[in-house]
């Protein structure tokens, strides 16, 4: 049983962070465990509130699981204060974590910020010489590299903006493109497309808490950067088009759309 572990958020909601990442685990056959970074109160509307663990908790939550059931990847999503961050970087490299994949979250999908602008300096500097491959969206890329993010040439400048500091793969999402729904792998000058289509869904809450925990699923299997990337993405883009429509807001994806639904005792 191959083992994943995510290092997120919580979103009572489940649509994104710790809840998404579990259903994507359950999805690809490993075996899930989280390690929660914060609580939120959020749903498909908003953010409401943010409550943050402290570090000290964060680190005995990490010592819990690497001591005991040692994961084959780490997916890390929401990092919101430099204390948790500096904690978390510690700790993988105490333990040596294999394949690191990193969403630098900065935002939820339904609105409000989830890592202090502080914060995110101490992010690059820690966490990203750890990552295996980094998988911003348009928003953060923009953000990351202080370029304007919104075409296709202007993601791949971006990506080689970031591989000049980031030796690792970049996977730079492009579901907001006005004409697609385009992914860049890029890395050391090296770039491929993962081609993809809008779809005409709006309920994409945790889409990319989703890929990225898919991502981490295909490289515990052994998958290569780009064929986990593939798969993932193709993963996403089913449970996009299963349609599902929960919550009054941008709802969440069906991350179980290929296994059969429960139905009501006749």
């Amino acid at each position: 049983m191959l083992k994943v572990l995510t290092v997120a958020g919580s979103d009572p909601s489940g649509g994104a962070g710790v809840q998404a990442d579990l259903k994507t685990m359950a999805a690809h056959g490993v075996y899930g465990m989280s390690v929660i970074t914060a609580l939120t109160a959020q749903n498909t509307t908003g953010v409401f509130e943010v409550a943050e663990l402290t570090p000290e908790f964060v680190g005995r939550q990490l010592d819990a699981v690497f001591t005991d059931i040692f994961p084959d990847a780490v997916k890390i999503g929401m990092v919101s204060s430099i204390g948790v961050i500096r904690v978390l970087a510690a700790k993988l490299r105490e333990y040596r974590a294999p394949h690191i994949v990193l969403d630098p979250v900065m935002g939820a999908t339904s609105g409000g910020r989830l890592i202090r602008t502080e914060a995110t300096a101490v992010l690059v500097s820690e966490l990203f010489p750890l990552a295996e491959v980094i998988t911003p969206n348009m928003a953060e890329a923009e953000e990351l590299s202080g370029l304007r993010v919104s075409s296709r040439p202007e993601m791949f400048a971006a990506a080689a903006r970031l591989a000049d500091d980031f030796a690792g793969h970049i996977l730079l999402k492009g579901g907001h493109l006005p004409d697609g729904a385009d992914d860049l792998l890029y890395r050391r000058e090296k770039a491929h497309w993962l081609k993809g289509e809008h779809v005409p869904n709006s309920n994409s809450h945790g889409t990319g808490c989703t890929l990225s925990a898919a991502l981490a699923c295909r490289l515990a299997a052994g998958a290569g950067m780009r064929a986990g990337a593939e798969q993932a993405k193709a993963y996403v883009t089913g449970a996009l088009r299963a349609g599902l429509d929960l919550g009054r807001g941008r709802g969440p994806l069906d991350h179980m759309y290929a296994l059969p639904a429960a139905t009501a005792p006749a």
